[in-house]
């Protein structure tokens, strides 16, 4: 491939990165009530007293403390102290530990629920920050996660992750992330993003409970959650890891093709690494079936049904950037790299917002936008397309 070609992936997502970034300090900083707008509309309204959600803040904080790292821009580390500042002081229950789902506009408790993908975005935001920063609270906090979940939501039976309990760690009926999940005991999800928080505090935390915890999640993967034969992830189990779903979710097989692979790196394992190398290519092409001729990666479809969700989000997009350039720099075909620079043009043709900034939610079949969705709120945040500029940023400055 041209070295022209790359040089100017790295200069667009670039200016990208600075572009979002700036939206967000613009649009989201809650100058009354402190931390940020629980809601933006698409035509950057805010809604003040939107509530504010875990999911949201940590992203905030993971986003703008890997911005500070890549660049050194101080205006990005002073919005990452915010959202540490508002995380430690307003989601942290001081009386069982771990961080509230939900608070309100002024920052009292609102939902005091235990998800277990929320505490692991607070992880891995916290670990994001103290390598930032060396705020050794950051880290505690970090370390203080990891602990919880090991004590109240691993399996010591079946192994894994329970997805959620109450805000005193007690077992709950409601188990689900959003309205559209399965009520079941496990999810894909949360297993991914357990392990990315693992990931991220191992860096920083060479802890042998937590590279064994690494492991085991790398082998509930390897094991439960890839298919063995499509190499689709399947996406919720019961307790004993009996599939819930026939649902494909093209984003999330992108988006852990590479994740389980850095995974594997961290603690590493030789044969783990080769293995999740292997696993990270065979997810990749399994990943293409989604893509539509335009480059845009589809969100779901439901072999058991044949049905086709012929909706591009925001997000999947933003993971094929990364995933498809991953698979490239593994396997040297230059269809992988096609595929990623295709999902950047897919970006700036359709899902960018030109006008008002950031990126739209989605865009239907028609080309239509998808209406009555955010452009900041409790899921729309700015880690999935942040983070994205941010690793094709350091991945284009390495040769391939």
């Amino acid at each position: 491939m041209d070295q022209t070609t790359i040089a100017t992936y790295k200069a667009e997502v670039t200016t990208e990165l600075e572009n979002l970034l700036n939206w967000w300090m613009t649009f989201t900083v809650d100058h009354e009530n402190g931390g940020f707008y629980g809601k933006v509309d698409p035509n950057n309204i805010v809604a003040p007293n939107a509530p504010k959600g875990l999911v949201l803040n940590a992203r905030i904080l993971y986003t703008f403390s890997s911005a500070y790292l890549l660049t050194g821009n101080d205006d990005y580390l002073r919005m990452a102290d915010s959202a540490f500042s508002y995380l430690h002081t307003y989601f942290l229950d001081p009386e069982y530990g771990g961080f509230y789902w939900a608070v309100d506009f002024k920052g009292a408790m609102l939902d005091g629920k235990k998800q277990v993908y929320g505490q692991a975005f607070a992880i891995y935001a916290f670990a994001e920050y103290y390598k930032a920063t060396q705020n050794e609270k950051a880290l505690t906090l970090a370390k203080d996660g990891f602990w919880l979940l090991e004590k109240y939501s691993f399996d010591h039976i079946h192994l894994g992750y329970l997805e959620a309990f109450k805000k005193d760690w007690q077992a709950i009926d409601d188990l689900r992330l959003s309205d559209k999940d399965l009520n079941e005991k496990k999810s894909m999800n949360t297993h991914l993003h357990v392990i990315e928080a693992y990931t991220n505090l191992y860096a920083i935390w060479k802890n042998e409970v937590l590279a064994i915890a690494i492991k085991r999640l790398l082998a509930n993967f390897a094991t439960h959650i890839i298919h063995k034969d499509t190499h689709h992830l399947q996406l919720f189990f019961s307790e004993n890891w009996e599939v819930k779903s026939s649902l494909v979710s093209f984003g999330h097989d992108i988006e852990a093709a590479w994740l389980l692979q850095e995974a594997a790196e961290i603690i590493a394992d030789p044969e783990e690494i080769t293995k999740f190398k292997n696993l990270a290519l065979q997810i990749s092409r399994a990943s293409t079936s989604g893509l539509a001729q335009n480059g845009g990666l589809w969100y779901e479809y439901d072999p058991a049904t044949a049905h086709w969700t012929k909706e591009w989000h925001w997000w999947p997009q933003a993971e094929a950037m990364v995933g498809f350039f991953n698979a490239w720099q593994l396997s040297g075909e230059e269809q992988f790299l096609n595929h990623s620079l295709e999902s950047w043009a897919f970006i700036k043709q359709y899902i960018r917002d030109s006008e008002k900034g950031e990126w739209h939610w989605g865009i239907n079949e028609n080309y239509s936008l998808m209406q009555g969705e955010d452009k900041a709120g409790f899921w729309k945040c700015p880690y999935h397309n942040g983070r994205a500029c941010i690793a094709l940023i350091k991945r284009t400055n390495v040769k391939a």
